[in-house]
């Protein structure tokens, strides 16, 4: 149990990065809930579209985070180093995968868009209008393209100044960009103060902007101050990049770009099987996601924390403290997710209730709720861990045990029970999720090895 309990400095030096950055995680979320609730007020269709829509837009923020985060661990490692003009160069790595990421992100959206929407909806259904979801999400969609080149960049610059320690300039960003899509939401989705009535594309039109002003923001803090930090100090002079550091990062991020891309491909799966069961599942499991997230928001900043302390350990080499600080930070994650856990629990038979659709799928979502909040410190254990095995550079071993877990285990288990059973939504969700012990279990096996255990910096002469 002692090993389990750090010092009073450790839990200072999490709460100082992790706090910000769970205010920041936090209040974005509580927006996106309010923002679901708008749109869930215009009705089913209107909530199921924009659903969709937002798990392809999770699919390119996924496989974005996942594209920049092979220069992010080099980044943490250089910092750890004391070296900037390393950290420079991830920088200008990432900017540049960024900007042409978005501009093939978009491309595909913008031809495929019937496809991709459609893979959701099925004839069989009798539960909604299928060609009213259909054109909520493309009328969605459009509108959402313009605002991706300011998110592809913002996630570029965020990555950097996390990996230093500087998490107040992105949730300030974060929290104008956030005031910013809630107005905007209220008065285009309903016509307000003299607006006209958008509905879906107002909602659309509000997120656009928020991308742009957190862009502009983080923009301003980071090369408009009169001593920028010294990463900075140059960065578009010429824009070169060591080769031998860029072939280590594509070496180390393509397994990262390739995790993170077949985790949400996986996840996107997922809600396709589960949307067989019709408009009724589509629409709950935007409830009971959109609610959780909320909730979830602690051990995606434990992971994020896991990955920036630990990873600057590896940097300066301080091997032993970076292995305890791995057990520590597994061990608050599981304790904060279980009282989180508690929380969502005790909301899922009140929150359902705040939308505008039916009791049975108001029913169906408090009961995914729960199944969430059972599950939720399971999770937050994992998930330290994969972030512990990524700080060290073992990007191949993170894809193994994240994106082909999700499509060994849990698709393949979620097809068979949904196409070759009788079970219901509620039990195939349940089983589905149970599946994750198991993750967990390889996670525990990996850390404890310490195969994670390795400076990737010591050797590069920037």
């Amino acid at each position: 149990m002692k090993k389990l309990i750090a010092p009073k400095e450790f839990y200072k030096t999490v709460a100082v990065l992790a706090m910000p950055l769970l205010l920041q995680n936090a209040v974005s979320t509580f927006v996106n809930l309010l923002d679901n609730l708008m749109v869930g007020r215009i009705g089913t269709e209107s909530m199921s579209g924009v659903s969709i829509v937002n798990q392809l837009m999770f699919v390119f923020a996924l496989c974005l985070f996942g594209g920049t985060g092979g220069a992010g661990i080099f980044g943490a490692q250089f910092y750890g180093k004391g070296d900037q003009n390393g950290l420079r160069h991830t920088l200008r790595f990432n900017l540049a995968l960024s900007v042409g990421f978005a501009a093939l992100a978009c491309a595909a959206l913008a031809f495929f868009q019937d496809g991709f929407i459609g893979a959701f909806l099925h004839e069989t259904d009798s539960t909604g209008d299928l060609a009213l979801t259909l054109a909520e999400g493309k009328a969605y969609l459009r509108i959402m393209l313009w605002g991706m080149p300011g998110f592809a960049l913002t996630t570029a610059y965020v990555g950097t100044l996390r990996v230093t320690g500087n998490n107040r300039l992105p949730m300030r960003a974060s929290l104008a960009a956030i005031a910013v899509n809630l107005v905007f939401n209220y008065l285009l989705i309903y016509g307000k103060l003299g607006f006209p009535v958008l509905g879906v594309r107002g909602a659309a039109i509000a997120t656009v902007l928020s991308r742009y002003v957190e862009l502009a923001l983080i923009l301003r803090g980071t090369h408009g101050q009169k001593e920028p930090p010294e990463y900075i100090r140059g960065l578009f002079r010429n824009f070169s990049i060591p080769g031998r550091l860029a072939r280590d990062i594509v070496r180390r991020g393509l397994p990262l770009l390739a995790n993170e891309m077949f985790w949400s491909l996986g996840m996107t799966m997922l809600t396709q099987c589960y949307s067989c069961r019709g408009l009724d599942a589509v629409a709950a499991l935007n409830i009971s996601n959109t609610v959780s997230n909320f909730f979830n928001t602690v051990f995606f900043t434990m992971g994020n924390v896991a990955g920036i302390v630990i990873g600057n350990l590896l940097g300066a080499e301080e091997y032993d403290r970076a292995r305890s600080a791995s057990t520590h930070l597994m061990a608050l994650s599981f304790a904060a997710c279980a009282v989180m856990g508690l929380g969502l629990f005790a909301v899922s038979p009140v929150a359902p209730r705040l939308y505008n659709t039916t009791p049975e799928i108001m029913a169906l979502a408090a009961s995914l709720m729960r199944v969430c909040a059972v599950m939720m410190p399971l999770i937050a254990l994992t998930n330290v861990e994969y972030w512990t095995i990524r700080a060290g550079g073992r990007t191949y071993i993170t894809m193994l045990f994240d994106s082909v877990f999700t499509w060994v285990v849990l698709v393949p288990l979620a097809w068979l029970l949904i196409h070759r059973t009788a079970l219901s939504m509620l039990s195939v969700y349940a089983l589905v999720n149970a599946s994750e012990i198991l993750k967990t279990v390889i996670g525990m096996v990996l850390v404890k090895k310490g195969i994670w255990v390795q400076n990737i910096v010591s050797t590069e002469s920037i």
